[in-house]
């Protein structure tokens, strides 16, 4: 008794697409079809192997960098053992594909020297390709903090989204997104120390509450000098926050209040950004300060988290 075998080929699991390569084929076995001479618009929610040079990037690709070493690891191994998981498509007319996910798979496969790849194409809208994108590339832990953040952005200004929705489409809480979005307010130089792997994101949220870019900029050498963690980089943004809240005599005195001075400082915390309390009698006023209208959204989103 004969044993059934894998390595069948994607006809194991559509049987319309059988592969002919094999030995030993039984006769008026079905070819293995590409997407060239079938209507694609018939082949919805199947996997086809299709033509590399018919498929075109994805323009919401959040992903931007792509480790040509790696690419040629994975090369390499497609080379050897061939694609295992397919790439995702959807078809855009005159039998041509658009990349939904998957580009580092089909970057790698150009490179290894396919003239095909096999590709489950779906039935998508825009809206549905950004979050596709997004979503793959974050489940798989491969964009950098910037990246998603950016493409957060991106959900936000091209499908309108809220904050909110965003977090329920990529399964992350509110607060996580609203924190991975203020990296974008971050100067440039910061942006490069983050996208290059200098620093963290934990050390990048430290400096997002300092004003000052000088500041930043120091304290961004002494992170990369002394290799300081984040939390040392905290106590060094805290210090530098508590020398700025010294009164000198240019400055009206504030009154001598630790309650006060705690519940400024747990504010600054909480927010990221400047805050002040000034007593007035038995009440008095708090001000905070916002300093672009994508700040003050981010203040007001964390203000309603707290009901």
């Amino acid at each position: 008794m004969s044993k059934k075998v894998l390595g069948r080929g994607l006809g194991a699991f559509f049987p319309e697409y059988n592969d002919d390569s094999s030995e030993g084929n039984k006769e008026g076995a079905k070819k293995t079809k590409t997407a060239v001479p079938i209507e694609p618009a018939e082949k919805v929610n199947v996997v086809l192997n299709i033509p590399v040079n018919h498929i075109r990037a994805n323009p919401h690709q959040p992903r931007k960098d792509f480790k040509r070493e790696a690419l040629d690891e994975l090369a390499d191994s497609i080379k050897k053992h061939g694609l295992i998981q397919p790439i995702t498509v959807r078809y855009i007319g005159e039998k041509r594909f658009e990349l939904i996910s998957g580009e580092r798979r089909l970057r790698a496969s150009k490179l290894a020297g396919a003239d095909e790849i096999p590709s489950y194409v779906r039935e998508v809208n825009d809206e549905q390709m950004i979050a596709f994108a997004l979503i793959e590339n974050i489940q798989r832990e491969e964009l950098n903090p910037l990246e998603v953040a950016m493409g957060y952005q991106r959900l936000m200004e091209e499908c309108d989204y809220t904050q909110g929705e965003v977090a329920e489409r990529v399964g992350k809480n509110r607060s996580t997104v609203t924190n991975m979005m203020r990296l974008l307010q971050l100067p440039d130089f910061l942006q490069a120390a983050l996208r290059d792997e200098q620093i963290s994101t934990g050390h990048a949220r430290a400096l997002i509450s300092v004003e000052n870019e000088s500041d930043q900029q120091r304290i961004l050498k002494k992170i990369l000098k002394n290799s300081l963690s984040v939390r040392q980089t905290e106590e060094v943004v805290r210090s530098l926050s508590n020398k700025d809240d010294k009164p000198n005599k240019n400055k009206p005195k504030k009154k001598d209040s630790p309650f006060l001075n705690q519940i400024e400082k747990r504010l600054r915390s909480n927010l990221s950004t400047k805050v002040d309390i000034k007593q007035k009698g038995d009440g008095g006023e708090i001000r905070i300060e916002y300093y672009s209208n994508d700040d003050l959204e981010r203040l007001l989103q964390i203000l309603d988290e707290e009901h």
